[in-house]
C-alpha cells in the first residue's frame, strides 16, 4: 500500500479508502453485515487507513458497523463521515437557504451522532455531504466548524461535492477552512481537473476522488441485459436505455486498452490515482474480494503513462445519471 499526505496536515492516507456507502444498507442490495465487516477487517490487515462513510448510509447503520471494526484493529485508521442535509435534498441548490439545510445546532447534533454511532471521541474528517457556494459566506457553518475543532470532536472539515458540478465549492475552498473535498472523479467524468483540482493543489487542500468505477460501469461488468434487485441505486441509475449507452461506450474503452496489461478496473483505478491532486480514491467494497482487486490493482500501479492517459482522456463522457 502506498500513502500521500492530506492536504497541509501530516496525515498519510492509504490511496485506497474503503467507500462505505455499501455497507450501509438500503439503496445497495445483497449486502450482509458480516461480510461487510470481513471486508472491513481485510482492508485494515491490508494497509487501508482511511473509511469514508456517512450519518444518511442506512441511518447510521454504515457507521455503526464501521465503529465495530474499529474496535478489532490497532493501527491508525482515518475516518471520515459526513453531515446530511437537514432537508435531506440531494442535491443543494443556489436557491436554498442554508438554515434549512445545515444550521449550527443540526451541524453540532449531527456530529454527536455519528461520534457516538462510530463509537469515537474524534471524526478525523467531517464533511458537509451537499454544498453549494451561495452559503460560503454566511457565517454559521464557519462558527460550527471552528467550535468544534476546538472542542476536539473534530480533526478536520471537508465539504462532499455535488455530482457532476465540481465548480460549486471553488469559493469554499478558497476561504482556507476546508482541508480536504470529496468529488465524482473517473474516466468518463473528468471534469473536476479543468477548474477544482488546479485550485486544490494551489490551496494544498486534499481531494478524495468517488464513484472510480461510475457504479460500475466502468468495472465493464454492466450489460444490456444486467438486472438489479428492486428499489437498488442502480436500478434507477442505469434505468431506461442507459444499460446500452455504457455497453457501447465501454467497448469503445476496451478497443482502446485491447493492449494494455489489468483489467478494466485497474485502469479506473489508476486513471483517478495518476493525478497528482488526488490524496485518496475511495472505491465501495462490500466484499473480501473486492478489496484485495482494489488493493492489488494500486499496490505497485505507480503512474499511469501520458500514452495510456491520452487514450483515456478520449473518453471523457457528458452525462448525469444521477437525474
Amino acid at each position: 500500500m502506498h500513502y500521500r499526505k492530506l492536504g497541509t496536515t501530516e496525515s498519510e492516507l492509504s490511496e485506497i479508502g474503503f467507500g462505505a456507502w455499501g455497507i450501509g444498507g438500503k439503496q445497495w442490495q445483497g449486502g450482509q453485515d458480516d461480510e461487510s465487516m470481513r471486508a472491513l477487517r481485510r482492508a485494515f490487515e491490508l494497509g487501508i487507513n482511511l473509511v469514508d462513510t456517512a450519518l444518511a448510509y442506512g441511518d447510521g447503520h454504515s457507521e455503526r458497523l464501521v465503529g465495530k471494526a474499529l474496535k478489532q484493529v490497532f493501527n491508525r485508521v482515518y475516518v471520515a463521515t459526513k453531515i446530511p442535509p437537514k432537508n435531506r435534498i440531494w442535491p443543494a441548490r443556489p436557491d436554498m437557504n442554508i438554515a434549512d439545510v445545515f444550521p449550527y445546532d443540526y451541524i453540532v447534533q449531527s456530529t454527536e451522532e455519528s461520534l457516538h454511532n462510530l463509537g469515537l471521541e474524534q471524526i478525523y474528517l467531517q464533511q458537509f455531504h451537499v454544498w453549494t457556494d451561495a452559503w460560503t459566506k454566511t457565517e454559521e457553518w464557519r462558527r460550527a466548524i471552528e467550535d468544534l475543532r476546538s472542542s476536539g470532536k473534530v480533526r478536520f472539515f471537508g465539504i462532499s461535492i455535488s455530482e457532476h458540478d465540481p465548480d460549486s465549492a471553488l469559493e469554499a475552498v478558497q476561504t482556507g477552512a476546508i482541508t480536504a473535498v470529496q468529488v465524482i472523479y473517473n474516466i468518463f467524468d473528468q471534469s473536476a481537473e479543468r477548474n477544482l483540482f488546479p485550485l486544490c493543489q494551489r490551496m494544498k487542500v486534499g481531494v478524495l476522488a468517488r464513484v472510480p468505477f461510475d457504479e460500475g460501469a466502468l468495472t465493464g461488468r454492466i450489460t444490456e441485459d444486467s438486472q438489479f434487485e428492486p428499489g437498488e441505486f442502480r436500478e434507477f441509475y442505469f434505468r431506461g436505455d442507459r444499460k446500452r449507452q455504457v455497453v457501447e461506450h465501454m467497448e469503445a474503452l476496451k478497443q482502446d486498452l485491447k493492449d494494455y496489461p489489468g483489467t478494466l478496473a485497474d485502469v479506473a483505478l489508476q486513471f483517478c490515482l495518476s493525478h497528482k491532486a488526488v490524496t485518496s480514491v475511495i472505491p465501495g467494497m462490500r466484499r473480501v474480494e473486492n478489496v484485495e482487486k482494489n488493493v492489488r490493482a494500486t499496490a505497485a500501479a505507480g503512474m499511469l503513462d501520458s500514452k495510456t492517459l491520452a487514450i483515456l482522456r478520449r473518453h471523457k463522457w457528458d452525462k448525469n445519471f444521477y437525474e
